[in-house]
């Protein structure tokens, strides 16, 4: 706890630092708004207005809306089209910057239609408004169109914030790493490298996967502290945005605390996101804040302080702007805390608005569609880019014709010059033309392994979406299934799938596809399982030891479904009571053979339990899953819990 509160109040130094530097310069800030008013035209204000980042350093989003109205009527009145739409287009973006994301898109959507008649960069800052509001209204079928007119304006389109906001967390995770990646270079660019690992954290603890997030956000957090330590070499606005980053780093390790139910510990953490993003979005609507207001009053519910609790959920109220998408969670937080504090008829109240709000969002049969749509675009920027590829090939091997056509000439008239040393010539020529065919060869060789290597990541891809393709058939079925035993053998098969596509996903995400990491996988295994079951209120401690033990994909699978079926049963029949508990798995690689041992501390089999006459079709599938792999399955009843131990190559 004595860490926690000095990086706290490290943290709090620098903002009063940077605070304390605008104070005494405050008189001497240029308020970039009158700056803009001076401006003699729409065309040099709207440039002015998007290059400059801290637009409200001085006078807020608010004031800029009022003062922007009068030369919009005024190029109303004298009916010039082209300024009224660079005003119009000024106000979409100052409608973002207030929260008010209705008002924004409707200007923005009035404007798109006149969209011809203008220059490419009013295009595209129209089009970038329109995609950050649809982004916040959650349209994200308008928000795809308006990535295909961006890519046809020459800009680089990326997929991965939309497979976020989907919930499509880890391919938003492989996308973002593979367009970023090739960026990231060890010791150069520590603001980058924070941005970057900070991102991954985001998406793995969206994901489930704490402790491989806290991993990357920790790194994240030791990058931005270097940066921040070399001060004096960087610029006061990259040092806002580095202060900025920071909090929001120390704001996701706050996070990671609370799902480690360390809320009292997370307290600073997200207090410090919370300094940060204020200072950040001064002048205008801040959803971070709302959003880490939100986890701090969820922090104090938890150590029962509800009067702070109040008090942050107060805030979200009075002092920001209440956008839908933060009405869901506020509605849930301030129902909880009615129902702490005794008064269950205004609990019931916000938990009524809660669900209302919560069925108005639910976008299931769209989101459907629009994932058929967003695949179907992947698809096409995947086409034109191997198209690309191939007629970049195909003018290589042209020039290669055309360069070992001028080197035959040429060797062939220094044959006529000097006839005399024909032997060597020819010799030397042989030799030349043999380093050649075999540099070439060697290159063919090379681009078919990758081409090979790229493939087969796309056929782990596309069996791991088609089994997830076969977990939403078995999902809807299970929806239109009355019978609980056929409901509970569809969860099974439902179960079974996904922990096979979860194989051919670590597949294509390791950079050696022959081999998976065990440790990964059964850690997602087991956070996917425990997702099911969380509702339950059941809390199991996963103990995985499997870090030297990497499996093919024929032994992987079976591991894996093996795995599936005794978590499950643990969750199901060891700790109905209590519902907390212990699971110990282990992997372990010893003189080439692997043993593979599972435990609980639940209540164990029945006294008097034979597995080997169980007609559980689960035990029955366990075991014909160890004979597969050439082994057999060992039961040991002695023990408390239950205890299942087999060793194969």
């Amino acid at each position: 706890m004595g860490k926690l509160i000095k990086i706290y109040i490290i943290f709090l130094f620098l903002i009063g630092t940077s605070l304390k530097v605008v104070a005494q310069n405050f008189d001497t800030i240029e308020d970039p708004l009158e700056v803009f008013l001076e401006l003699k035209d729409a065309d040099q204000r709207v440039n002015y207005f998007f290059e400059t980042k801290r637009r409200y350093s001085v006078s807020s989003a608010y004031s800029w809306l009022d003062s922007i109205n009068e030369p919009l009527l005024s190029a109303e009145k004298k009916k010039d089209s082209v300024s009224v739409f660079k005003y119009k287009l000024m106000l979409s973006e100052l409608y973002y910057d207030v929260g008010n994301y209705d008002k924004g898109a409707l200007i923005g959507e009035e404007l798109l239609h006149k969209l011809k008649k203008l220059d490419r960069p009013i295009k595209v800052h129209l089009l970038y408004t329109l995609d950050k509001l649809y982004k916040e209204l959650q349209l994200h079928d308008k928000q795809l169109e308006i990535r295909r007119q961006l890519k046809g304006l020459g800009e680089k389109v990326v997929l991965y914030d939309i497979y976020a906001e989907l919930g499509l967390y880890r391919q938003a995770m492989m996308e973002y790493t593979i367009a970023n990646k090739s960026k990231l270079r060890k010791g150069e660019d520590n603001f980058y490298k924070a941005e970057y690992y900070n991102n991954l954290g985001t998406y793995l603890l969206k994901d489930g996967s704490i402790y491989t997030a806290l991993k990357d956000i920790e790194i994240a957090h030791q990058s931005i502290m270097t940066y921040l330590n070399n001060e004096s070499l960087i610029s006061s606005e990259d040092f806002n945005e580095a202060i900025y980053l920071k909090g929001l780093i120390e704001s996701n390790l706050g996070k990671c605390k609370m799902f480690q139910n360390k809320f009292e510990e997370a307290i600073p953490y997200l207090e410090a996101g919370v300094s940060s993003s204020r200072v950040y979005d001064k002048g205008r609507y801040s959803k971070t804040t709302v959003n880490l207001w939100g986890n701090l009053a969820e922090c104090y519910m938890e150590i029962n302080n509800l009067t702070m609790a109040k008090s942050y959920l107060d805030s979200i109220v009075t002092k920001q702007k209440l956008v839908k998408s933060t009405t869901v969670n506020y509605n849930r937080l301030r129902a909880n805390l009615y129902l702490r504090d005794s008064a269950p008829d205004s609990a019931s109240i916000f938990f009524k608005r809660y669900v209302k709000l919560k069925d108005s969002l639910d976008y299931s049969s769209r989101k459907k569609q629009l994932l058929s749509l967003l695949v179907q675009f992947d698809l096409n920027n995947q086409k034109e880019t191997i198209e690309r590829q191939r007629l970049n090939l195909e003018k290589n091997k042209t020039e290669i014709l055309e360069r070992e056509k001028a080197i035959y000439l040429s060797v062939s008239a220094l044959i006529l010059c000097f006839i005399c040393v024909i032997g060597l010539v020819v010799a030397y020529l042989k030799s030349l033309k043999n380093k050649r065919l075999i540099e070439n060869q060697k290159q063919i060789i090379e681009n078919s392994l990758i081409e090979k290597d790229s493939l087969l990541k796309e056929i782990h891809h596309r069996v791991k979406n088609n089994l997830q393709v076969v977990s939403s058939l078995l999902s809807i079925q299970t929806k239109n299934t009355r019978s609980k035993s056929a409901i509970n053998a569809l969860e099974e098969g439902k179960s079974r799938v996904k922990a096979m596509a979860l194989i051919h996903q670590k597949l294509y995400q390791n950079e050696d596809l022959s081999v998976i990491k065990m440790q990964e996988y059964i850690e997602s295994l087991s956070a996917s399982i425990q997702s099911v079951y969380k509702k339950g209120g059941f809390r199991i401690n996963m103990h995985i030891d499997a870090h030297s033990a990497a499996l093919d994909v024929d032994r992987a699978i079976p591991i894996g479904l093996i795995l599936n079926e005794l978590i499950s049963n643990s969750f199901k029949y060891a700790f109905k009571g209590e519902k907390t508990g212990n699971i110990f798995i282990q992997l372990k690689e010893e003189n080439g053979h692997i043993l593979f041992d599972y435990k609980d501390d639940g209540i164990g089999l029945p006294p008097g339990f034979d597995v080997d006459a169980s007609g559980s079709m689960g035990l029955n599938l366990i075991r014909r899953l160890a004979n597969q792999l050439r082994s057999i399955l060992n039961v040991d009843t002695d023990v408390n819990g239950v205890h299942f131990w087999f060793v194969f190559k």
